[in-house]
């Protein structure tokens, strides 16, 4: 086997790889309405072997950081930190942080949401002295 066709086996593998399929490949060919194998052809073309090799765990916490953004614009974050100035940028971070947590430990996001929701709302009786 030359240098080119194990190359070819190795990406194969890796794309192939469970958790490639659970975390990425799965979720996202539903997104874009394809097959899996169409998007795994398109991730071959696109990465060399070193970009696949990292791109999991990038993948990983940029899903961390789009929940932690999803959770900010659910809860009205940039009204209470970024406007109002009634929580301080911590005390957000600190709220989203622990939502996103829970999320990805597997609870589903709409009871994280609503959770938060409740937290933030305690957060501002106190600001208040409610």
């Amino acid at each position: 086997m030359d240098d080119e066709s194990k190359m070819i086996l190795m990406k194969e593998r890796i794309l192939g790889s469970y958790a490639w399929q659970r975390d990425i490949i799965d979720p996202l060919s539903k997104d874009f309405e394809c097959t899996p194998e169409e998007l795994k052809e398109v991730f071959f073309k696109l990465f060399d072997m070193s970009t696949l090799e990292a791109f999991h765990g990038t993948f990983d916490i940029a899903d961390r950081l789009c929940l932690s953004k999803k959770f900010h614009a659910d809860l009205r974050l940039c009204w209470f930190v970024g406007y109002l100035n009634i929580l301080t940028e911590e005390e957000g971070d600190k709220l989203k942080e622990k939502l996103v947590d829970e999320v990805k430990s597997g609870k589903s996001y709409e009871d994280a949401l609503k959770e938060g929701q409740l937290e933030l709302f305690d957060l501002l009786k106190e600001k208040s002295e409610y």
